[in-house]
This record gives structure tokens, sequence and C-alpha cells, in this order.
């Protein structure tokens, strides 16, 4: 395969930013030799002047380089004006975006008065009414040309204004038009967005910004590959805004947000990003900085061999294919390994922060769904009987001690494995570095069927080195089950948090792997353990929880939403498998939950609606009575399960 037909960054495996022509918001350029910039949105109803004001101000001390603001209709956007001015009073010169969904005249205003535009192809001049539409090449071009008239007006006033505008495309707001012709797809995201940009460009208009989100990880580093890819054959090198949509809160909505857009900073992909969370703004930009602040010096990394042929589409999502070894591999889950090589004395309840419970009336082990399947205990041994489900690992000499080894398995180095007498019948772990590809008898070695990989980097560009060898078993046909394994000292647990549902997410998005294990001096087992589940989950491969998919709030909002995600979590969180999506208002109703089972929907004041899929269920329910009908609704559909 031609490696340029798939080819979406500068490299695979050299870290360089993939620059774009630069474009000034407000005196704050972004693009080009710009640093990554960060922005986040108001939850205040944009008509409250002093209270949007005041947040903003907050969300600048934040760390926010920009602030959108919604505007649903032309009086929010004629407000906009007296926001800016008591911001400017004010001493903050911050560049406001202003949000538009549905109504182009507002948009119009906005583009007069503020700095930047932000709008959503999919409802700007479409509609969505989940309708199935055949089109002849005529009547898709007709459709096209009435956006064009359209969508003009706007770019002229930006054109005249000197104001940004960023096309934002999401993956749950596509056009029946779009949904149509190219379904659910990346491909219909990135179409959606280059006709809009196409009619900007024959405005010689060119002050834009892409963005291309979704609330699915693996839906959105796709799109944003494939955006840069026909980007480029169209000759646009517009800057990326990077996001994960209704990314929820607390530690999943960072675990999620850091996959998503780590797995493109990590290729050099991204000019200014959002991480959305159910949280008040101001809690946001920290986050975002942190993920920005990572890649300053990655250039510095160590030399990785270039890759010059495509081996993968990296535009779709296929796990190669890995035998199964003691139930790694193969069609088996993801496997999670805890490390407590570090510990002197293990007791209960650190094996309790791993995923199992001890009932001391029993003397039995309960699983959780979150239970770690394999312990790492280096040269250290359990004192007690550990869970039967529990498998161990020891260091090749203690191994070979153990009385316990037929329950337990041996790790070896690379060198140690091949000239060790001594080993497992039934599963041996090897640890590997890109540097034993090279060796002679690294070939040999992949023929032994009790083998599981376990692949370490101490690489700066750790991810893309680990992505090459992955690539290069790939392209050699090998099928040995692979654990990826990194190894982080000195983090804070925000920070370990972030990190890891970087390096990990990406390559599980791309299919890579067959386990994740995490080693850390935190010493906090718990954290790692539910670490490395949200990122299973967040990538998709492995579900163990209920998945929230809410919205980050803004003025649209017709209800508290940390509030009432936090009461639907409270009462759900054990249906493990189910989708639940939280939004605050039509907006962001049955489209953007995407593929949610269940949706609640503000959809008036004091009023939920509450969505089976994409289908309304039930109309204008009064919010106190909400949750609980929608427990029912859950109960109708023989999915409910009471909590343990």
């Amino acid at each position: 395969m031609n490696y340029n037909n798939f080819k979406y960054c500068p490299s695979l495996t050299d870290y360089k930013r993939f620059i774009t022509r630069e474009v000034n918001v407000g005196g704050v350029p972004l693009g080009g030799n710009n640093p990554i910039r960060i922005q986040s949105m108001t939850t205040t109803d944009t008509m409250d002047t002093i209270a949007t004001v005041e947040q903003t101000i907050r969300m600048v001390e934040s760390g926010c380089e920009y602030v959108r603001i919604t505007a649903p209709s032309i009086k929010e956007a004629e407000n906009l004006k007296n926001i800016k001015d008591e911001l400017r009073k004010r001493g903050y010169n911050v560049p406001l975006i202003a949000d538009i969904h549905f109504t182009p005249n507002a948009a119009e205003t906005a583009a007069r008065l503020i700095e930047k535009v932000r709008v959503n192809p999919g409802n700007y001049v479409d509609k969505k009414k989940f309708q199935q539409i055949e089109y002849t090449d005529k009547e898709y071009n007709e459709e096209i040309e009435r956006i064009r008239e359209r969508f003009s007006p706007l770019v002229k006033i930006c054109k005249e204004y000197g104001t940004a505008l960023r096309i934002g495309t999401n993956h749950g707001s596509l056009s029946d038009r779009i949904m149509s012709r190219y379904g659910d797809t990346p491909e219909g995201m990135v179409e959606s967005a280059l006709e809009f940009a196409r009619i900007c460009l024959n405005l010689n208009y060119h002050n834009l910004v892409f963005s291309i989100k979704s609330s699915n990880t693996r839906v959105m580093v796709q799109a944003y590959r494939l955006l840069i890819n026909r980007m480029t054959a169209e000759n646009m090198n517009y800057p990326i805004h990077l996001g994960v949509t209704e990314a929820g809160g607390g530690d999943d909505g960072r675990i999620k947000s850091a996959l998503g857009i780590g797995a493109l900073l990590e290729d050099g992909i991204g000019d200014t990003i959002r991480v959305s969370l159910t949280e008040p703004p101001e809690f946001e930009a920290p986050v975002a900085i942190k993920l920005a602040q990572r890649y300053k010096n990655r250039s510095e990394h160590q030399k990785i061999q270039q890759i010059e042929t495509a081996v993968k589409n990296p535009f779709v999502y296929e796990k190669p294919v890995s035998h199964e070894i003691a139930n790694i591999g193969g069609n088996t889950v993801y496997k999670v390994f805890a490390d407590f090589s570090q510990n002197g004395i293990i007791d209960k309840n650190e094996i309790e922060q791993i995923g199992y419970k001890y009932s001391e009336d029993s003397n039995k082990w309960n699983l959780t769904d979150q239970a770690a399947d394999f312990i790492y205990l280096g040269k250290h041994a359990i004192p007690f009987d550990p869970p039967a489900s529990l498998k161990i690992i020891y260091d090749n000499d203690t191994w070979k001690k153990s009385d316990t080894n037929l329950k337990s398995f041996p790790m070896f180095n690379f060198s140690e494995f091949k000239n060790a007498q001594i080993k497992s019948p039934f599963l041996n772990f090897v640890r590997i570095s890109i540097k034993d590809l090279l060796r002679d008898d690294f070939k040999k070695s992949v023929t032994d069927d009790t083998i599981v990989f376990i692949l370490e980097t101490d690489n700066l560009h750790g991810m893309a080195e680990q992505r090459q060898v992955f690539l290069n078993f790939l392209k050699n046909d090998i099928k040995i089950p692979v654990i990826i394994k990194r190894t982080y000292n000195n983090l804070s647990p925000e920070d370990f948090q972030l990190f890891s549902s970087t390096d990990f997410g990406t390559l599980l998005t791309d299919g890579f792997g067959d386990g994740v294990w995490a080693e850390t001096n935190l010493q906090n087992h718990g954290l790692v353990n539910r670490t490395l589940f949200g990122i299973l989950q967040a990538a998709r491969v492995r579900i163990s929880k209920t998945e929230y998919i809410a919205c980050p709030s803004c003025g649209r909002t017709l209800f508290d939403l940390v509030e009432v995600t936090a009461k639907i979590r409270k009462v759900t969180e054990h249906l493990k498998g189910i989708k639940i999506g939280i939004m605050g208002c039509i907006v962001n109703g049955p489209g953007e939950m995407a593929d949610a089972d269940y949706g609640y929907v503000g959809s008036g004041i004091d009023k939920i609606t509450l969505y089976r899929g994409k289908e309304v269920v039930k109309r204008n329910v009064q919010s106190v009575m909400a949750v609980d009908e929608l427990i029912n609704l859950i109960k109708e559909d023989n999915l409910w399960v009471d909590p343990v």
C-alpha cells in the first residue's frame, strides 16, 4: 500500500507538529508556529451579562485563551457586545467565540460584534429528522447550492469584519442529507465540514478553523485523521480544534478526553483544544494545559526507524488477529495487569483495591466488574490464599522456587527466556522493547506458542515506538499476543491518569495490543486499576461499567447538568454496558447522543424528554419524576438489575 494514500501527519515516528496556516482570532493567533491554544465555553445564561462576564474571568484566570458563548437567537447574539464591553472595561481582552446552531441570522449578528463564530454544518442550514432520503447527483448538488446561498452571507460578513470562523462538525448531528449518502461515518463527518470549507474558498475567505468531534473516541480519532488527509489533498491547511464531545465529568471525563485529544496530539495534530467536562468550565483549562504542555519538548525523543510503507489503514478500526495463548489474545477481552512488584508485604486490603472483595464470613473472594486479571509480584509473595481467578506472575528466579508454579507464571527478559532451562509449559511472559526486534535470534522466538510479549519503552515518544513494533509485527505476520506496558514515576495522580490514557488509548484505538499494564510508584493500586479499566472503556475495547455521554453544559442548558448527572449516575452506575446520554437541551439531544441506549434531554423549563436510542419515548416529563421514569424505561426493556 502507498503510505501517502493513508498519510495524515508529518511522520508516524518523528514527532513534528502538523503546520497549518495561521489564523488570527482577536489578536491571539492560532495555527502556524503558535503554541497549542486553550479554550472553554461558558455555562451561564448569555442574557445575564454580569454572570457571563464573571464566569469568563474565572475561565481566563484558569488558563483559557478563547472563551465560547452560546448565541441561540439574535437577542443573545446582540448581547455579546455588552459582555465584550464589560470584559474590556474590567481589563480582559480575551477573544470571544459565538456558538451557533440552527440560526444563521444570529451568526451574522455575532460576526459583526466579536472575534470568532462557530457553526455546525449539520444544523446551520440542514435539518435533522432522522429521515433516509435518496438523492440523485443533480438533487444533491442542488442541496449544496442551497447551502451556498444561505451560508455565503455569513462568510462575507466574516471577511469584511476580520472575524474568524470555525466549521465544527459533530458526529451526532450530521444532517439527514449527509447521513443518507455517507452514513454515520467519519467520511460523512469530513464531507460535511469540507462542503462548507469549499464555499469559503470560493469566496476567497481563509480565516477558518476545523473541528470534527465525537463522543466515541475511536470515531473521533479516525475522523480527524481523515479530515487532514482529505484537506491536504484539496490543498487546504487550516488549523484544527480538538475536543471529545460529551466526555462527562470526573475521572471518566478526563480519561476519555485525554485519550481522544491525546491520540491526535501524539501525531502532532491540533492547534487549539477544549476538554469538555460536566463540571464548572474553569476546571477544564488546567486539564487541557497539562495535555498540551506534554509536547513542548517531544521532538527531542530518541530516533525511531521511519515507516515507508503503509501496513494498516488508520481511518478504520481493525484489530490485528493474535493467537490465543492461555486466555490472552485471540478473541478474548483485553487483560488488565496490576503491578505489586514495588510492594513489601501484601495484605488483603490491597488486593481489594484491584477489584476483589473478601468475605470473612464465607472466607471467599468475590469479583467486581473491574477485577484485574493478572498481578505481578516480582520477587515478593502473597502471604494468604489469593482469589482463584487472579493469576500471579513472578520474576523467573522466584517462580522457579515457588511451590505454586502450576498456579503462577514466570516473567523473563528476552535473553533469560532464550537461555532458560525451565519454562512454564503453558504461559511465559517475555519482556521486549523495539531493540529486541533487531536481534538475530528474535524471529526464532515467535514460533513458541507459550509466549506473551510484554512490550516496554523508555523513549520520550514511547507511543510511536510501541506503534512501530506493532506495525512491524503486522508486516511480518507475527501473531504473538502483546501486553502494552508503560512506566510512570514521579507523577501526580491526575498526570498519571491523563498521560496513561493518551499512551495506551492511542494504540487501543488502532486495535493494537491484548492488554494493559502500568508500573508506577504512586502506591495507589485502586487508582491505577480504575484508570486502566477506564481507558479500555473509553477506547471501547472492554466495557466494565455504565457509560455516561454527558454534555458539558452551556447557556442553552435547561437544568443543572452537574447535579442531574450525579443523581442519574448514583442510581444507574451498576448497569454494566448501558450507555446513557444526558443532554441539557435539544441542540445536544438525540443526534449528539449518537449511540446512547437511553437519553435524558432538557426540552423546556422543568421539562425532560426521554429517549430510547434516537426515538422519543416520553415528552415533557416533570424533572422531579424524570429519573424515576428513566429507570422505569430501562426496566421495561428488561435491562435493569438491582444494585448489590
